[in-house]
Formats: C-alpha cells, sequence, structure tokens
C-alpha cells in the first residue's frame, strides 16, 4: 500500500507530459480496491464524505467562470493599479486584500486561478521588472492559499475533515477565524519586509489595458451586480440554512444554477465555456484520494500516529495543538495537505479525546495543511496550479527560488497562529 501511495504522489509531482492528478490518483485507488485493501463498506463511506464538498467546490468555481466571462477581473485588475494612486506599497496591501476576499468568497484553487491573472494583467500595466513582478505574484499565491483557513467552506479538505469531526461551520468561524488571521498578516508583514527592496515605491499612473490600448476597461454592471448578489447570498446561506439540516451542497448549486440562467438571459451566453473550464476531474480526484487514504489508514498508518502522538496531545491543550499543527505541516509538504488532513483528521478520531481537546487538535490540524503545507510548492495543489499558471506566462521562477522565500515566513506564521489558536480558544471559547 504504501508503494502504491508514494508512486501515485510522485507520478502527481512529477506530472510527465503535462499528466492530470486525477489519472494516477484514480489509477492508484482502483488498485487499492482490486487489492481488497479498501473494502465495499469503506467506498461508500467515502463516497458520503467526499461528494458534498466536491459539488460545493465545484459550484463556487462555475460562479467565478461566469465573472470572469463579463470581464470582472480584468476590471479588477485595470481598478487595483488606479487604486494605488502611485504608491507600490498601497498596491502590496491591496492585491493581499483581493486575493483574501476571492478566497472567502470562492476557494483556495479558484482564488489562485482567479487572483494570479489579476496580479499579471496588473504587472503588465505597470511594465514592472521581473524581479519587481514576484513580491505582488508570490504574496498573492500565499495569502490566498492560506485564506482557506479561516472559513471552512474555502477548501475541499477542510469540508471533509469538518465533517467526520463533527463542527458546524459557525462554530468553526468562532474558533477559528482570529487565530488564523493572526498567522495570515504574520506572512503578510514578514513578506513585506523580505521583498521591501523589490517593491516600488512609486508606480506608474499613466496606462492603459494592454490588451485594447483603452483608458477605461467596460464591464456589464448589470450582471455584475446581479452576479455578487447571487455569490453573497451564497455565501450567507451556507451558514444561515445549514443549522436547519439544508445541505451545503443544495445551496452551492442552486447558486451556480441561478448565476448560469441569468448570463444566458442577459448575454445569450449558454455553457459551453463552464463545461471546457470548470475542472470536473476534482470528484474523482478527491473520491480516489480518499480511498488511498483510507488504504493507508487500514494497513496501519494511523493506528502508528496514534500510538507515537496521542501522549502528547494528551498532555496538554497547547501542546495538542502545536503537536497536531507541525505534524501536518510536515505530512502536508511530504504529500500534499488533501491527503494528509484526511489521515490527521482519522488519527485524531481514534485517539478517544475529549470533545475540547479533539476540536482543538482539529482545528490545529487545518492550520498545518492550510497554512504549514505552503513550505513547498507540492504541498498544496493550488501552489502546483499557480506554479503552472507562472511557467505558462513565461514568469521565471524555481521550486528553489519559492521554498528559499517560503521555510523563512511559513513556520513563524504557522506557530504564530497555532498559539493564538490555543489561547483565542483558551480565554475566549471554552473559559
Amino acid at each position: 500500500m504504501f508503494i502504491i501511495f508514494l508512486s501515485v504522489i510522485s507520478l502527481i509531482i512529477w506530472r510527465p507530459k503535462g499528466l492530470n492528478e486525477w489519472i494516477p490518483t484514480a489509477i492508484g485507488a482502483a488498485i487499492t480496491i482490486f487489492l481488497g485493501i479498501v473494502p465495499l463498506d469503506d467506498i461508500y463511506k467515502i463516497l458520503d464524505i467526499v461528494s458534498g464538498a466536491s459539488i460545493t467546490i465545484l459550484s463556487t468555481i462555475i460562479m467565478s467562470i461566469v465573472l470572469e466571462s463579463i470581464g470582472f477581473f480584468n476590471w479588477v485588475a485595470f481598478n487595483l493599479v488606479k487604486k494605488a494612486k502611485g504608491s507600490g506599497t498601497l498596491l502590496y496591501i491591496f492585491v493581499n486584500l483581493i486575493c483574501f476576499l476571492t478566497t472567502i468568497f470562492f476557494n483556495n484553487d479558484g482564488s489562485i486561478l482567479i487572483t494570479t491573472p489579476i496580479i499579471i494583467h496588473m504587472t503588465k500595466y505597470l511594465k514592472l521588472k521581473p524581479h519587481q513582478k514576484i513580491p505582488y505574484l508570490l504574496s498573492g499565491a500565499l495569502i490566498a492559499t492560506a485564506s482557506s483557513a479561516p472559513i471552512a467552506i474555502s477548501n475541499i479538505s477542510n469540508l471533509i475533515a469538518l465533517k467526520i469531526v463533527g463542527i458546524d461551520l459557525n462554530s468553526y468561524i468562532e474558533m477559528m477565524f482570529i487565530p488564523s488571521m493572526i498567522g495570515i498578516v504574520t506572512i503578510a508583514s514578514l513578506l513585506y519586509l523580505y521583498y521591501k527592496k523589490a517593491i516600488p515605491k512609486k508606480i506608474t499612473q499613466n496606462f492603459t489595458d494592454p490588451l485594447t490600448g483603452q483608458i477605461n476597461i467596460k464591464i456589464d454592471w448589470w450582471m455584475f451586480r446581479v452576479c455578487m448578489v447571487i455569490v453573497v447570498a451564497v455565501r450567507a446561506s451556507f451558514f444561515i440554512l445549514t443549522p436547519f439540516g439544508i445541505p451545503m451542497e443544495w445551496i452551492a448549486l442552486a447558486g451556480a444554477i441561478l448565476i448560469i440562467m441569468i448570463r444566458w438571459y442577459k448575454a445569450g451566453k449558454g455553457v459551453k465555456d463552464v463545461i471546457s473550464k470548470t475542472p470536473w476531474h476534482i470528484l474523482i480526484f478527491a473520491f480516489s484520494m480518499y480511498v488511498l487514504v483510507y488504504g493507508l489508514q487500514n494497513v496501519g498508518l494511523t493506528s502508528f500516529l496514534v500510538t507515537y502522538f496521542q501522549p502528547l496531545v494528551e498532555s496538554s491543550h497547547l501542546n495538542a495543538s502545536l503537536t497536531m499543527g507541525i505534524l501536518l505541516t510536515f505530512l502536508s509538504n511530504l504529500f500534499n495537505n488533501l491527503p494528509a488532513v484526511m489521515i490527521g483528521t482519522l488519527s485524531l478520531t481514534d485517539m478517544g479525546l475529549d470533545l475540547h481537546t479533539l476540536q482543538l487538535s482539529y482545528l490545529a490540524n487545518v492550520l498545518g495543511s492550510d497554512i504549514g503545507s505552503l513550505i513547498t510548492p507540492v504541498g498544496t495543489l493550488a501552489t502546483l496550479i499557480w506554479m503552472y499558471i507562472l511557467k505558462s506566462n513565461r514568469i521565471r521562477f524555481t521550486w528553489g527560488q519559492y521554498i528559499k522565500v517560503a521555510v523563512l515566513v511559513i513556520p513563524i506564521g504557522l506557530i504564530t497562529s497555532l498559539v493564538a489558536l490555543y489561547f483565542w480558544n483558551e480565554w475566549f471559547i471554552f473559559k
């Protein structure tokens, strides 16, 4: 089983000839099922856990594709530069803010797909030198990915693990929002200090759209307003309606269908671009990856982790937070945060912890898988997508350059958020 798993992860990282990540995971899952390592009963459990979260994430990605089609993201890039009023530092703040908000409204993978082209457009407006582009691009990517931690609905692995542990969305935000935001702000601040000399103090204010040569960007404002109302309503409904037993995926799916129908009514545009751009393979990837994780569990990985880490987790709530956060950081950077958070969560449920310790440890899991995973590009699918987008746009930035920066800022941001998680919950939530 370990050979199968390591082979799959190696192919995901290597991606020979652009091999899509769902292919090796599907093959590995099929072999695992064929060998009987994961029985039929486990397959039903996995389908129940994965399906709802996958549909929710896909629905939000569909919404982002519709917004892109009406020119929203190019308009954002243009206006980010205008609002900065000639200040490179102010532009840095705006870039991080827009990346944070995009993840909150959509999800981390969708945010990378949306914000990276926005930032690339922005650097074209400003005609920045290569070394001046990286502070905006890298900080945007790290903040966009880390911003899946404050609310569970911005990351498929968070949604899946949330269901296993049994924390509702409102409780999650109450316990997690402040500690994770402390870590995110810490990372953004450290990145600014690291790149302070590369960030231009002054940027040009005389620019036009490099695609059209126009001074202003045209956008369908009626469509924009209606679409944004739908997006906000869907996000709000997650918190308002799910306590009444309405599945989150139904809400997300209804929002996606509604926004597609409105675009068709107003612009006469069908669903061809939505079908072609939506990563439907995420359903196969998520299911297959969790089959592999269940296979590892069935051959004793979680038992091993329980044996060696349970004493530390039970010793104190601070140790629980630090232990699980650091463990998930290691696992995520070793073989991606998607299976890592599942392994960590299953290990916790086998430890027989009291509810307080279990929930705190789970939230530390999330910080490790959402923030700690950013030390290497392999840690998250979002980071791998980001590296691919840079390469496609002929922006040179190697894995070595990435790790050189990330290893200096991410561990500090992680530890800060883990300690904040402990004190916030001990002093304010479970007092």
